[in-house]
């Protein structure tokens, strides 16, 4: 038995920052702001905040997968176009009420995702991400030939109409504060706990994460699950406020583009990097959306170069200079300056 001496200075674990709780505030008020925006903002300001909320959503589920759990995927917008597809049937077809046919549809990508994890599991790095894409092209395939969600031609949400248009905005402020919360508030609670902390451990090296004890494979189905979920609220929502969909745009592979540009630009393994990465993309596409194919070419030479030349991101280059987490997961050993009894 080793002794402890008496002489040795008492310590605490510090995990959070005088940024984190200013970050956390910001992140309070914005959720109630989104709730609260059919009373201070137009319809199309909501329809525009809740595309925002979208990116930022999805984007965060990719962070999570690629930049922690390390699996790239390439076709999350195969959950996304299922559960948008089984809000349809639920509300369209069987008459369930379209806000809680939402939840519902999440049933859908989370059963969904366990025989594709399964299938892709034994695929590394580039097989991975080349079995996602093609998984989602079979789901787009399979919407497209099945007659009962009325094959290529897709379907629409008339039943919307039975309600009036501040109903329908409350309800997609909701879904948006729903989908922030989940996504950033869900995400940096995860990560704070002893499963995100190894996460982080087999982010930076499964093999000595195992070693540990971290069991690695049952880490990342979770992941894989709930990235999954995650995934179909943002399709679910996304779709309900279109009113419409067709195979082509539920299970339209620019979300995955979408999403790894943000995450690459922002910052992978980081929620920073993600909100950054959100509001440049946001921005740019409102700003330069009308130039079509150059715009795109311009945002993956950006991504290209990010990857070369700054692999953190822009804020791996903003945490480089300045120490002020936003949303902080590290534990700190502090010196309390007093001595142990």
């Amino acid at each position: 038995m080793v002794a402890i001496s008496p002489d040795l200075p008492a310590v605490e674990v510090r995990r959070q920052t005088a940024s984190g709780r200013m970050a956390l505030l910001a992140l309070a008020l914005a959720v109630v702001a989104l709730a609260a925006m059919p009373f201070w903002a137009k319809t199309g300001t909501i329809r525009m905040v809740l595309e925002l909320c979208c990116y930022l959503a999805v984007a965060q589920m990719w962070n999570m997968l690629a930049g922690y759990a390390g699996l790239v995927s390439v076709g999350q917008q195969a959950f996304m176009g299922a559960a948008g597809y089984a809000l349809f049937v639920l509300a369209q077809t069987f008459g369930v009420n379209p806000f809680l046919a939402i939840f519902l549809s999440l049933l859908v990508p989370a059963v969904l995702a366990v025989p594709c994890y399964l299938l892709l599991h034994r695929l590394d790095g580039p097989y991975f991400a080349i079995g996602t894409w093609v998984v989602a092209e079979v789901f787009r395939l399979v919407a497209s030939n099945l007659s009962w969600v009325n094959a290529g031609a897709g379907m629409s949400l008339s039943v919307m109409k039975d309600y009036t248009g501040f109903q329908r905005n409350v309800a997609m402020s909701l879904l948006c504060a729903l989908m922030v919360l989940v996504s950033i508030g869900g995400s940096y609670w995860f990560l704070r706990s002893r499963y995100g902390l190894a996460l982080i451990a087999m982010r930076d090296n499964p093999v000595a994460a195992a070693s540990q004890g971290v069991n690695v494979r049952r880490l990342r189905f979770m992941i894989y699950v709930a990235a999954a979920v995650g995934c179909g609220l943002v399709g679910a929502v996304y779709f309900m406020a279109q009113l419409r969909i067709n195979p082509q745009a539920a299970f339209d592979p620019m979300w995955s583009n979408v999403a790894i540009f943000i995450v690459m630009v922002g910052g992978i393994a980081s929620i920073e990097g993600v909100l950054i990465g959100t509001l440049i993309y946001f921005v740019a596409d409102r700003w330069f959306g009308e130039y079509g194919a150059s715009y795109f070419v311009v945002l993956g030479v950006m991504t290209v170069l990010v990857a070369l030349y700054a692999r953190g991101g822009i804020w791996g280059m903003i945490s480089a200079r300045w120490d002020a987490p936003w949303f902080p997961i590290r534990r700190h050993l502090i010196l309390t300056g007093d001595k142990t009894p």
